[in-house]
């Protein structure tokens, strides 16, 4: 039954790439998948094989990789993605050494790639369960790790008929999980082969903060705007963020803005600047003297988000009001207060910065507003919720030397 959805899925890709160019992309990659292990792979190398769905998957399973490169060069790295919104993006990434689509989960393909790429070990990040290659790794007794993962009682593998899905996960080596929950359910139903580690994403951040690239300009609106009044750094804004954001500073010439928008297009630019009543100034078009000039540092261009966090003393971290909030971490290592949009339940990092008082969440105009004056007033608010964003973000950070210690190399 599972083959045969998988199949059918294939044919529902198939018949989307027409029109939707996603699966598209999708298609034309898993069916080069082949051709670059075929022209990439060393047959006289030892290779660990990392699978990550997405960019967030992606991230989280890149801080492990990275450590295993570096403790244990002689191993190369194969690296596959499922979804384009993460191949695309990290088709270039230096830190491995071969990088493609997954091809279609089928007996066939799961045969072929295993021959192949001959992993010495699997990780699969998070929410990865492709039954062919799960059980073809068990069958090859290669040690097969699940990492990052979250369980819960509505899963699949939980319910009264899932028993078939939950003897996938018996093809796991050991299942590194983020929380004391996800043990305790997997242990009710037999399995015993898990530790509770943590997020990886806790160490990558902590790395990204120690790397932040100096970015003069930016550090040069910030240092004279923050000797007046204060800053806010809105990341991966849209639309519906940026309406609740640019409607207060509109209003409010004691607060200043760096507005990085998820969607750097012309056309977004635009309408963001439509917007702004105030001075405003894109980083691309900035330099020493005009900065001096401008209330709103617009970032067109992506790459330096997780660098400009430091330059503020608030965040907004945008998608919450929409598919889901972005990376809220990645500012809060900076020891300053967040802010979100009402999409962020899915996120247990988030549940807990809010129970810390870290982090605030706004469903509308009068919540941003009011929430905004306490911290524009409040100084020792500011600093203390900042605090204790800083000390949960260090506190967590970990998991990836919990994970070496519990492997073979």
């Amino acid at each position: 039954m599972y083959t045969v959805g998988i199949i059918l899925y294939g044919i529902g890709i198939y018949i989307a790439s027409f029109f939707n160019k996603k699966a598209k992309l999708l298609l034309k990659g898993q069916r080069q998948s082949f051709k670059i292990l075929k022209e990439k792979i060393d047959p006289e190398a030892d290779y660990i094989w990392f699978h990550a769905a997405s960019l967030g998957e992606f991230e989280q399973g890149r801080v492990l990789m990275e450590r295993i490169r570096r403790q244990y060069p002689k191993y190369k790295i194969v690296l596959t993605f499922f979804s384009p919104s993460g191949y695309e993006v990290r088709k270039n990434y230096d830190g491995a050494d071969v990088i493609c689509y997954l091809p279609l989960d089928t007996f066939y393909n799961s045969t072929r790639f295993l021959k192949l790429v001959k992993p010495k070990m699997a990780f699969f990040i998070k929410y990865e369960y492709w039954a062919n290659y799960l059980y073809d790794l068990k069958h090859k007794h290669i040690p097969t790790y699940s990492v990052a993962s979250i369980f819960h009682p509505n899963q699949t593998f939980f319910k009264p008929l899932g028993l078939m899905y939950r003897k996938i996960l018996g093809c796991f080596t050991h299942l590194f999980v983020q929380n004391e929950e996800s043990r305790k359910l997997l242990e009710s139903k037999g399995f015993y082969n898990v530790s509770v580690i943590g997020d990886t994403r806790f160490d990558r951040v902590l790395e990204i903060r120690e790397a932040a690239k100096d970015i003069p300009l930016a550090a040069l609106f910030a240092q004279q705007k923050k000797e007046e009044e204060y800053i806010l750094v809105a990341g991966s804004s849209w639309p519906p963020d940026e309406d609740i954001i640019i409607d207060y500073f509109n209003r409010h010439p004691e607060q200043y803005l760096i507005l990085a928008p998820h969607v750097v297009n012309e056309s977004h630019l635009q309408d963001i600047e439509r917007k702004l009543q105030r001075k405003a100034l894109r980083f691309s078009q900035a330099t020493e003297e005009n900065i001096k000039e401008t209330d709103c540092l617009i970032i067109d261009s992506y790459g330096m988000l997780s660098s400009i966090y430091r330059y503020g003393q608030v965040a907004y971290i945008g998608g919450g009001f929409g598919v889901g909030i972005h990376n809220v971490p990645e500012a809060a290592v900076y020891g300053i207060p967040t802010i979100v949009g009402p999409n962020n339940k899915r996120f247990r990092e988030v549940q807990t910065l809010k129970a810390k008082g870290a982090t605030f969440e706004i469903e509308s105009k009068s919540d941003y507003d009011s929430l905004m004056n306490r911290l524009e007033k409040d100084e020792d608010f500011r600093c203390q919720t900042g605090k204790a964003a800083k000390d949960y973000i260090e506190g967590e950070a970990g998991a990836v030397d919990r994970i070496m210690k519990e492997i073979q190399f």
